[in-house]
Parts: C-alpha cells; sequence; structure tokens
C-alpha cells in the first residue's frame, strides 16, 4: 500500500485547528498511551512553537485515513566513545566534536521523538511499524541532503520488544537516561539508539 506523508502544521494552515484536532482526536495507540497523549494534547503546540515537526501518514485510498504518526526534533547528545564499535565511532566523528577527558562524542543529530501507529478499530487500513520508521527515516535523510548529518536517533521505553525491532532496523544502543518529571512516559529508564546511514 502506499501512503500519504503529511506535515502536521501546513495541515494546520490549510484546515484550521478545529478540524485538525478532529483528525487527531480518531487516533488512538493503547500499547502505548505517551504516543496516544502527545498527539492529542501536544503536537499541535510543539510544531507551532518549532520544538518538534509532526508528520501524519494516511492510507492512500479513496478515503484517506490517519494510520500513524511521527514526530522529529534536532537534539543535542552525548555519546559514550567506548560504547560503540570502532568503525561507528570513526563515522561519527565526522559530525561531531569529540571529548577526550570524559570519553564522549557531543553531536546534534535528528531524534525520532514520536513513532506511532494508529489502532483505531474503526480504520480499513493500516501500516506496519517498520514501514512506519522507514518513511521517517527517509524524512530525516531528505533534511540532512540540506543540513548535512548521517545519524538519527531514538529513545524507546526499556522494553526487549522495542528494542529488538529498532535493533533489526540497524539502530544500535549508545546510552540511556532517566525520564524528566515533566516528560511523558511510562518508562522511567529511557534506552537511546542511533543508526548511521550509509547511503
Amino acid at each position: 500500500m502506499d501512503y500519504i506523508e503529511l506535515n502536521l502544521l501546513e495541515m494546520l494552515d490549510a484546515y484550521g485547528e478545529d478540524k485538525l484536532k478532529a483528525t487527531l482526536s480518531g487516533f488512538t495507540c493503547p500499547q502505548n498511551t505517551d504516543v496516544e497523549n502527545f498527539i492529542h494534547t501536544k503536537a499541535i503546540e510543539f510544531s507551532k512553537q518549532r520544538i518538534a515537526m509532526t508528520y501524519l501518514i494516511f492510507s492512500d485510498n479513496k478515503k484517506p485515513e490517519l494510520v500513524g504518526y511521527f514526530t522529529l526534533a534536532n537534539k543535542f547528545v552525548a555519546v559514550i566513545g567506548n560504547i560503540l564499535s570502532k568503525t561507528l565511532q570513526k563515522r561519527i566523528l565526522k559530525f561531531s566534536q569529540f571529548d577526550r577527558e570524559l570519553d564522549r562524542y557531543l553531536i546534534s543529530m535528528p531524534l525520532i521523538a514520536q513513532l506511532g501507529r494508529n489502532f483505531n478499530p474503526a480504520l480499513s487500513a493500516s501500516i506496519p511499524g517498520k514501514e512506519l520508521l522507514t518513511i521517517a527515516c527517509h524524512k530525516v535523510q531528505e533534511a540532512q541532503l540540506i543540513i548535512g548529518g548521517k545519524t538519527v536517533y531514538i529513545e524507546c521505553a526499556s522494553n526487549p520488544k522495542l528494542y529488538d525491532f529498532y535493533s533489526n532496523s540497524q539502530f544500535v544502543q549508545f546510552g540511556q537516561r532517566s525520564k524528566d518529571i515533566n516528560e511523558m512516559s511510562e518508562s522511567p529508564i529511557l534506552i537511546q539508539m542511533l543508526k548511521y546511514f550509509r547511503d
């Protein structure tokens, strides 16, 4: 199946906030309430303020349906040197500053801050998680054709199923962090994983 990708901010300009909120209200994700709460309560405001940009994915059929979304932000992170393979260390050195004293790379890179499939039972279409992640990574690569860079990262709950999902898409763990007090997350610890784009 083909999918239509639309920037939430552009949809806001074209259709207005009330119509957009009505569309977003049909998004449900009982497996991850953080993903559901974000799209309902924060996505519009974060996009308006350019804190994080959300992209809505619709099925490409006669009546397009919201099947998923992802949110991108640019963040500055520290990556401990000896956690990564020697090859990956050499690759990310081109895009980072190395702090010898603390043995870590300081790097600005895109964060896939949210990634969610719509599990609303009324939908006639769906999107596989791997396809949604691929679309998000392609959007990051489009931005990097303009500004440079070859890495992206995610932060996910400490969950073996999620870890395997991202590992199978060539993400490698580089750290973890405790959830902030005001941060929506069911997990107290977030696993940080990065991907290096070879092409």
